[in-house]
């Protein structure tokens, strides 16, 4: 960022989000990270998928068309957690089911999703796979990926059956896109929340950083990182899977415990991720990228793809 270091409110020395992909996820092998966060003071944000399709998920994980979970998300949300979205549900959704989904996360949260994440599982993903990329990265991340389903992601194509873009577009202020091994995503990716006009059914876009899992998690947000982070005075946005190992009967990783207890004694701004990006977008004259600065983005992530294989 150099000298355009942000300021960030009430005086804060960085900001440090999580958004919490639903795969696998129920309340028992989430909760108990969600009661550690809101004990600590930290804000996050916990994606739902909000009705359950037909057909067998090849990623498990509660909808919320389970009682006893569509209660806990809105629990969370009472005590200031965001709840996104992950799509429509954990298999692939027709057009009508994800205009049905989005109508029934309005009328359970109170409002459209503000901030989403595409889920790998399902064919309406919105410029996923190899449309995540432009030009000759695109064949670059076929190689890198060993991809087989070239094509296989529809959402974004007018006319498809899983076409639903401009719905998107009306309805979702963000999308998740890359994923970054450095610890500060405002540094990885400082156009965030951006435009890109050769992607237009997507109002804006931001970036995370890697923690897949709890021991990716873990060494994403190890000591010495954390204080890089506050001294660059940046802005992480952790992606993760909070049901990938981070509860273990019942009881929070202890190594995942300690650190998010270090970083909380911090002086940072702990809010979920659509807090964060409204700020990062005020700041902002112009949302929309340069062709140069999608290039860039793109070959930075693709490096790091190449190297460590995260989404």
């Amino acid at each position: 960022m150099g000298a355009d270091r942000v300021a960030w409110p009430d005086g804060k020395d960085f900001a440090f989000t999580v958004f919490d992909d639903t795969d696998n996820a129920t309340v028992e092998n989430v909760g108990p990270v969600y009661a550690l966060l809101r004990d600590l003071g930290l804000r996050t944000t916990k994606s739902v998928w909000p009705v359950s399709g037909d057909g067998t998920p090849s990623i498990g994980g509660l909808t919320c068309d389970d009682p006893v979970y569509r209660a806990w998300t809105l629990g969370l949300q009472a005590e200031g957690f965001e709840i996104g979205y992950h799509g429509a549900s954990n298999v692939t959704a027709s057009r009508p089911l994800v205009a049905q989904a989005l109508e029934r996360f309005r009328d359970l949260y109170g409002h459209y999703p503000t901030a989403m994440a595409n889920h790998s599982g399902c064919e309406e993903s919105i410029y996923w796979g190899p449309d995540r990329v432009s030009g000759i990265h695109r064949a670059a991340y076929n190689i890198i990926t060993r991809n087989s389903r070239r094509g296989g992601f529809r959402g974004h194509i007018d006319g498809d059956p899983l076409f639903w873009g401009d719905l998107c577009r009306e309805k979702v202020r963000y999308v998740r896109n890359f994923t970054y091994t450095d610890i500060d995503t405002l540094s990885a990716c400082p156009t965030m929340p951006y435009h890109d006009p050769a992607r237009p059914y997507v109002n804006r876009w931001f970036a995370s950083s890697e923690g897949q899992t709890v021991r990716a998690f873990t060494a994403q947000i190890a000591e010495e990182r954390q204080d890089q982070l506050e001294q660059r005075g940046g802005a992480c946005i952790m992606y993760t899977h909070f049901a990938s190992g981070f509860v273990r009967d019942g009881v929070v990783d202890a190594r995942f415990a300690r650190l998010m207890e270090r970083l909380a004694r911090k002086n940072g701004w702990y809010v979920p991720v659509s807090a964060l990006l409204d700020f990062l977008a005020a700041r902002r004259d112009d949302p929309d990228i340069t062709a140069g600065q999608r290039r860039r983005l793109e070959r930075r992530w693709l490096l790091s793809k190449a190297r460590v294989g995260y989404s």
